[in-house]
């Protein structure tokens, strides 16, 4: 594989928006941290986000084991062409790291990356919500990124610092070469049926323990 780079930071604090046909009609408005925008230079990245960043969800977002959302740049040219949306920037799936050179196949669950002063481990795919598909009015968004299994992935901090920018992300461990971000996706999406992998990955101390236990109870 060739040196994975880390193309595009984004950070971005919960905005409210008005419902837009949203999913209920009582709603009048919602909050949501998924509008990112690029950052340049240096930014620290801390033990729960980096500067500038927040989530609103902080049940399915954030925290120790959610710190920080990958997205891989290499589906950009198939969204771009799909959405009929030339100009889609970096970001428009609510990821802070935008990464060339990685994707959902080819990262795996305990993956320790190196990336500036920083250090990240692979902790959890990401399932984006409804809010995707309401952040761009596409009323099928959501439903696309799911099928083609295209989600992102994300890491906790083990190790504090600054990043920025066009720096490289380095693999310095292999985690769990079985589980990849797109199986373990798959598997909660039930695309699949496998026991055993179910109570290997309920076991693991390094996937999300939310995931940990939803993967114990199919198990049983």
């Amino acid at each position: 594989m060739d040196q994975a780079v880390l193309v595009s930071i984004q950070v971005g604090l919960p905005q409210e928006r008005v419902v837009d046909g949203g999913r209920n009609a009582d709603e009048r408005t919602w909050e949501s941290g998924i509008f990112k925008f690029p950052v340049s230079g240096p930014v620290r990245l801390g033990v729960l986000n980096l500067e500038g960043d927040g989530q609103a969800d902080l049940q399915n977002h954030g925290g120790l084991f959610r710190a920080v959302l990958g997205y891989s740049a290499d589906h950009y040219p198939t969204w771009r062409a799909d959405l009929e949306m030339p100009d889609l920037a970096y970001g428009a799936f609510g990821e802070n790291f935008t990464i060339q050179g990685l994707t959902d196949e080819t990262v795996y669950l305990g993956d320790v990356y190196a990336v500036g002063e920083t250090r990240l481990q692979v902790t959890q795919p990401r399932m984006p919500c409804w809010k995707l598909a309401a952040r761009w009015r596409i009323k099928d968004l959501t439903a696309r990124v799911h099928e083609r299994n295209w989600g992102g992935w994300y890491h906790r901090v083990l190790k504090e610092g600054l990043v920025e920018a066009g720096q490289a992300v380095t693999l310095v461990e292999r985690g769990s070469s079985d589980f990849s971000i797109a199986f373990i996706a798959a598997l909660m999406k039930q695309w699949i049926d496998d026991r055993g992998a179910m109570r290997a990955l309920a076991a693991h101390p390094v996937l999300t323990p939310r995931w940990r236990e939803v993967f114990a109870e199919r198990a049983a």
